[in-house]
C-alpha cells in the first residue's frame, strides 16, 4: 500500500516533535517508475517519449478521506488510507517507456523529493502508440502505518 520516503519521515518528525516548520506541497506529482525506489529515494523514473509527472492539487476533493474511498470531507476513519478521487492520466507515450512496476508521489513536477511510493499490483509494459496510461479514481492508494 505504499511506503514513506526518508525525506518525508524526517520532515514530519522535525515538524511534529522538534518544532520545525514544514509546508506541505500545494500540488503532489505522480510519477511512474520502471524499478523500485527505496525509502532513501532512487528507482528509475520513466523518461522521454512525452512522459511527464501528473500534478494533483492537494485537496479534500482530489484525495479521499480515511473513512472511505471517494469521500470529500476531512479524514475521520481508522484505515490510515487515502486514494485518488480523480483520474490520473499521463500523456500518451511517443516512445517505449518500458515496464512500469511502481509509482511515486513527489513534491515537484521534475526532480524534487520522493514522498511516497508503492509497487503496482500488476506491472505494465507501455510502448509507443499505446493509450495514455491512467489510474481511475480510487485505483492509486497510500496507507499510513496501521
Amino acid at each position: 500500500m505504499g511506503a514513506k520516503s526518508d525525506y518525508l519521515e524526517n520532515k514530519l518528525i522535525d515538524f511534529l516533535f522538534r518544532g520545525q516548520s514544514y509546508t506541505p506541497p500545494a500540488t503532489l506529482y505522480v510519477g511512474l517508475l520502471t524499478s523500485a525506489p527505496t525509502d532513501a529515494g532512487g528507482g528509475t523514473e520513466v523518461t522521454g517519449g512525452s512522459y511527464a509527472r501528473v500534478g494533483i492539487t492537494s485537496s479534500l476533493a482530489n484525495w479521499a478521506g480515511t473513512q472511505s474511498a471517494g469521500s470529500t470531507t476531512a479524514s475521520t476513519g481508522t484505515s490510515g488510507t487515502t486514494s485518488n478521487n480523480v483520474a490520473i492520466t499521463f500523456p500518451a507515450p511517443t516512445a517505449n517507456w518500458g515496464t512500469v512496476s511502481h509509482f511515486g508521489i513527489y513534491d515537484a513536477p521534475t526532480g524534487g523529493n520522493l514522498l511516497y511510493y508503492a509497487a503496482l499490483t500488476t506491472p505494465k509494459t507501455i510502448n509507443n502508440g499505446d493509450a495514455a496510461p491512467s489510474f481511475a479514481a480510487g485505483q492509486l492508494s497510500v496507507q499510513e502505518d496501521n
